[in-house]
């Protein structure tokens, strides 16, 4: 149950927005992370040829974009809680698309790497904001309903980015194709930001003083921490698969670039589905319970396809479908892990929303490399930390205590 304190707290909602106009801007504002790193994975084969490099080398600007997007998290999310929600949203995404230009223009590994982590740097902006203004409008069941729409909506990226982003480097010949494309996009979301995004934090609930140790102490909350490691470890589960299964589609599995494109939008369609029916389930449902559900759809195929893996009996017919099923269980964990533990900091939504996406980052960043340490032609590393991550996610809901987390998620 709210309580006084924390409606005190919590700002009045913003001038009437269309809810569905501004929760499809917000979708296509965190469209640019998921175009930015999915967009390119078809031209990782032809990127690690021109650049003289190899798997590991590649999955390096994967490794920078993510820790960028770490770093600006931890900036844009408390910058929007002293200066509002707008102005760092477009400031972050017009900077983004300058260094999304010179990705395309880098003529060696070093620099695209350096470039890489600007971008991810000032996508930031987008998606922990973005984040900060629902919970400035929402709480509980209601915030979950909007995070599964984000989810859903912003589930299209993934679908259409490998796509676009095999049409572009099979097209062209070139990786750097993709990029060109990714800056045309990534400009046409800062246009339409620019005129629907509104402002969702007065000025007179901005947090004018304190340093960043006096804003972490705010965040020592046992379902907020619980909640937050699992919305991490379950993206991590996520990006061992992004950094990996271009080599594990085309080099173990065998499909070609175009049909590596597809089954990784096919993946991503099923999460979105997925979320989108979480948004539906909720209106029954304790966003807690499917939250465990969701887990539990993330851990058992990812189990089942290592067990394969080591038999030696993988193959299209045995990967694609545990695949999928991990995929819906990470549509329900999106939808509701991240609207759990926003919900227990009020008081400052921007830097709850930057430690989240921020903690999300880093173990991205962390086991994107680790995917291409046994090299190019085996699953072993992606289905290990896929189901490393699962457990991990698994353990720390455990922490927060089942009944507490379910009590907390209807209220």
């Amino acid at each position: 149950m709210t309580t006084s304190h924390d409606r005190l707290l919590r700002p009045p909602k913003p001038p009437a927005v269309p809810r569905g106009l501004l929760t499809t801007t917000l979708a296509l504002l965190s469209f640019v992370v998921p175009l930015s790193t999915d967009m390119y994975l078809p031209g990782f084969p032809a990127m690690a040829r021109e650049l003289a490099t190899d798997a590991a080398g590649v999955q390096l600007t994967l490794t920078a974009f993510l820790a960028g997007l770490a770093a600006g998290q931890l900036t844009f999310g408390p910058l929007s809680d002293r200066h509002g929600r707008r102005m760092p949203i477009l400031l972050g995404t017009g900077v983004c698309v300058l260094a999304t230009v010179l990705c395309a223009l880098a003529p060696t590994l070093e620099l695209l790497i350096a470039f890489r982590f600007v971008a991810g740097f000032t996508g930031a902006a987008g998606v922990v904001v973005g984040r900060a203004m629902v919970a400035d409008l929402a709480t509980g069941a209601v915030a979950a309903r909007i995070f599964g729409i984000l989810m859903a909506l912003g589930g299209l990226a993934p679908i259409v980015a490998p796509l676009i982003g095999g049409v572009a480097v099979s097209g062209s010949g070139s990786w750097r194709a993709a990029f060109w494309v990714l800056a045309c996009a990534t400009a046409l979301v800062l246009t339409l930001a620019y005129f629907t995004v509104p402002e969702s934090l007065p000025a007179e609930h901005r947090q004018r003083t304190g340093s960043p140790t006096s804003t972490l102490t705010g965040f020592a909350d046992r379902l907020y921490l619980g909640h937050t490691a699992v919305f991490g470890f379950a993206s991590a589960a996520l990006f061992c698969y992004i950094a990996a299964s271009p080599f594990v589609l085309q080099n173990v599995l065998g499909f070609n670039v175009g049909q590596a494109s597809a089954v990784f939008a096919g993946g991503a369609l099923t999460a979105t589905v997925s979320s989108a029916a979480a948004t539906r389930l909720l209106a029954r449902h304790s966003p807690g319970l499917l939250l465990r559900i969701g887990l539990g759809l993330l851990l058992a195929p990812s189990a089942a396809a290592l067990l394969i893996t080591f038999t030696g009996q993988l193959s299209r017919a045995t990967a694609l479908p545990l695949v999928a099923i991990g995929f819906v269980g990470l549509g329900h964990v999106f939808a509701t892990a991240p609207a759990l533990a926003l919900e227990r900091v009020p008081h400052a939504a921007g830097a709850g929303s930057a430690i989240l996406g921020t903690f999300q980052s880093i173990l991205g960043a962390s086991v994107a490399p680790l995917m291409g340490i046994a090299g190019k032609y085996t699953a072993l590393p992606l289905f290990l930390g896929m189901t490393g991550c699962s457990l991990i996610a698994v353990l720390a809901l455990m922490w927060t205590g089942w009944e507490r987390g379910l009590k907390s998620a209807r209220r």
